[in-house]
């Protein structure tokens, strides 16, 4: 089953102020409305990329918080998603949105044992992220919590600063770059250029 951006936005919207922290419904919002801007951009430079559908992962990667609780959200928001029905490429965006360069180890915060979930561990190493994740990936990576956007080298020091550094901690923010540098030259400029907010929130 296919999930279109507005009803992804009306799945988040149902758990909005159903338990004592929602403040991933307004990250996700921003996640998948700073993505639009990108996904559109990209097509415009002649770039296949499904708009609606970039959207739709954007407002649905975090799915897995419904109960109020971070840990343990990806695997949660993956197989809420199965429930429902919805097809893999839909439900497959709470796997890999934490994930850079097909390693469950370049990730933001502690280092995760890739023994403690085998199917994850193995999902994210073979999976090929589609240009939509990438793209939200990337996004995840540009919105805090709440309706702004940053630059990447700000809200990873917000990572760092709420969540600690670790011995992954310089290889997810090298990949990180990495992958801001290879939106940049699809787009053929800076892509912070889409953002002239970013300034603001400096």
């Amino acid at each position: 089953m296919k999930l279109t951006s507005k009803e992804a936005l009306k799945i988040i919207e149902t758990y909005r102020g159903k338990n004592e922290s929602d403040r991933w419904i307004g990250h996700s919002i921003c996640v998948g409305d700073t993505a639009e801007k990108i996904a559109k951009s990209l097509v415009e430079k002649g770039i296949n990329v499904d708009i609606d559908k970039t959207v739709a992962l954007g407002y649905i990667h975090d799915i897995g918080k419904y109960n109020g609780q971070s840990h343990g959200h990806v695997m949660r928001g993956y197989n809420y998603l199965k429930d429902k029905g919805y097809d893999e490429e839909y439900c497959n965006i709470c796997l890999t949105h934490s994930y850079l360069n097909n390693d469950i180890i370049c990730t933001a915060g502690a280092v995760p044992d890739p023994n403690d979930n085998l199917f994850l561990t193995n999902f994210i190493k073979n999976h090929e992220y589609s240009i939509e994740e990438k793209i939200i990936n990337l996004c995840d990576l540009m919105c805090p919590q709440g309706n702004m956007v940053y630059t990447i080298d700000k809200r990873l020091i917000d990572i760092i600063i709420r969540r600690g550094a670790y011995s992954n901690t310089q290889y997810h923010v090298k990949e990180t770059y990495k992958l801001k540098e290879y939106f940049d030259n699809l787009l053929g400029y800076n892509l912070y250029d889409l953002f002239p907010e970013i300034k603001e929130n400096l």
